[in-house]
């Protein structure tokens, strides 16, 4: 059962591999092959996950028979085999939104599966270099999806995106050579009791958590190391949009809770106190900071990416206060986003194939015009507000109860004021949808703009835009793209259902997880 851990990240690479010798002789095959890849990847997550949950036990494997810590070493547990089945899940659904939506290349399809190949391999490896080898590819990939938009913009958002993550690749590799350098090895559990061992006040440990967390933040796009996301995910096809906001971050957020408790670990935590007052202080201005230029948009796409920043500074948050009740909040948030945020930017694809509109003021009417999309939008957006019983609310719930119960009474106080923010900008939409009437003039949907808007500075408004110049369809260099499919609807509405269906749900899962943070959050 174990080999599958290598086969997550083995699977999407042969697919890849095979999408790009087939595709370029039969295009139409690259569809074909990422879907049966997809399938089976999705198909062995799900049953490391139930393995992992069923038994109470972590699983592991050694790559090539060489056992840690001198080889590398895949583990799956109760913390990342949610993340696996989440990665997997995902890919899925945007797969299916993306054969009616583009883009439809062999590399769109090859970028696509190295880029869940990379994930799968950052959410199970054991090892810390193993760990920054998958964040190189999972960056690689995601840096070509974001160039395959159909103008100069996406090649502008995926030169930023590349030149930052770069710098957070980069930072990420200094602290593992630090950390190397203090205890002469890599793999993350002989890490934790030998970084023990040389003592947490050592210059090089406290270097290298800084750089560590440091890198991570930037991967996570936490303020202000987030300016290659709003970019990136504006100017990125729908498809590719939905993707990354929903999985690249979402894991390297994940990545940094593993560095954090399986490497650093709690103690260290509480040993320097300053270490976790830094990781506090980043999240707390990312949620604030993140919410206020949320609001400030006017540019659909911008707006979700910028409640991304604020979304992950509360996950990171949780990691920080390190008790049960802000761990699990955390991971619920996680998972939570990643549904509601890739179910956003797929409801605002179709929306804009359907309508043309990408501004809220154009929103105007909608729920007349679009009246299954404007319902499946209106309950995404709810739900990422908090309203109960959504898994938005249930993540923000745990979170601030772990909060409170460890007298972080700030981070409680910022949870709430960005609720606040995040209702401002959401329910401008809802109000648009619902209670205006439509403009009597609406935008072109025969524009050939693609995605390509005139980029707009960081935290900017692009309101002066004129009709002629704004986005109307995500759709590469599809032209007969003209309205959304039925699948394109129904991943949509199947996000929406996720979104309020598994709040309740997380009672069936906190005591599936205890076994784990047992583990990882004992002194």
């Amino acid at each position: 059962m174990s080999d599958l851990l290598a086969l997550l990240v083995a699977v999407p690479i042969l697919g890849a591999l095979l999408t790009l010798v087939a595709g370029y002789t039969f295009e139409r095959l690259g569809w074909g092959v990422a879907l049966v890849t997809s399938l089976v990847h999705t198909a062995m997550a799900g049953t490391v996950a139930a393995q992992v949950y069923a038994g109470g036990e972590p699983l592991a494997y050694a790559v090539g028979g060489f056992r840690p810590p001198f080889g590398i070493e895949l583990v799956v547990d109760g913390l990342n085999a949610a993340v696996v089945v989440l990665v997997a899940a995902v890919a899925l659904g945007v797969l299916a939104y993306a054969r009616r939506a583009g883009p439809h290349s062999p590399a769109f399809y090859t970028g696509y599966l190295l880029l869940v190949a990379g994930l799968s391999g950052m959410s199970v490896t054991g090892d810390m270099f193993n760990l920054y080898v998958f964040l190189e590819i999972t960056g690689l990939a995601a840096y070509a999806l974001v160039a395959t938009g159909d103008d100069g913009r996406s090649a502008v958002g995926a030169l930023k995106y590349l030149l930052v993550g770069t710098v957070g690749a980069s930072l990420f590799l200094v602290g593992i050579g630090y950390a190397f350098v203090a205890t002469g090895t890599l793999n993350m559990a002989d890490l934790a009791e030998k970084l023990a061992g040389v003592g947490y006040g050592s210059t090089l440990v406290r270097a290298s958590f800084a750089f560590v967390v440091t890198g991570l933040a930037v991967k996570t796009a936490l303020y202000p190391l987030h300016t290659w996301q709003p970019e990136a995910y504006a100017s990125a096809p729908d498809s590719v949009s939905a993707l990354i906001s929903a999985l690249v971050s979402t894991v390297s957020a994940y990545a940094l809770a593993r560095v954090v408790y399986s490497v650093y670990t709690v103690d260290f935590l509480a040993s320097v106190a300053y270490a976790r007052e830094f990781v506090l202080v980043l999240a707390g201005v990312s949620i604030v900071a993140g919410s206020v230029l949320a609001v400030m948009q006017s540019e659909l796409k911008r707006m979700l990416a910028y409640s991304s920043v604020s979304q992950f500074g509360l996950v990171v948050a949780a990691f920080a206060v390190a008790n049960e009740a802000a761990v699990t909040g955390g991971l619920v948030h996680l998972v939570g986003h990643a549904v509601m945020k890739g179910g956003l930017f797929l409801a605002v694809g179709a929306v804009a194939a359907r309508t043309g509109v990408r501004y809220v003021e154009q929103f105007d009417g909608l729920a007349d015009r679009v009246p299954l999309l404007s319902a499946a939008l209106a309950t995404l957006s709810l739900s990422m507000v908090g309203v109960p019983p959504a898994v938005g609310f249930v993540g923000k719930w745990y979170i601030a109860l772990g909060a409170i119960q460890a007298g972080s009474w700030p981070i409680a106080v910022v949870i709430l004021l960005s609720t606040l923010l995040t209702l401002a900008y959401f329910l401008r939409l809802v109000e648009r949808m619902y209670f205006r009437s439509a403009a009597t003039t609406e935008p072109s949907a025969d524009s050939p703009t693609g995605t390509g808007a005139a980029a707009v500075a960081d935290g900017g408004n692009s309101g002066d835009v004129t009709d002629d110049e704004r986005p109307v369809l995500g759709r590469g260099d599809d032209a007969d793209f003209g309205r959304p499919s039925v699948g394109m609807v129904a991943v949509v509405v199947v996000a929406a259902v996720l979104a309020v269906g598994l709040g309740p749900l997380v009672s069936t899962f906190e005591p599936l997880l205890e076994p784990t943070l047992d583990l990882l959050l004992q002194p």
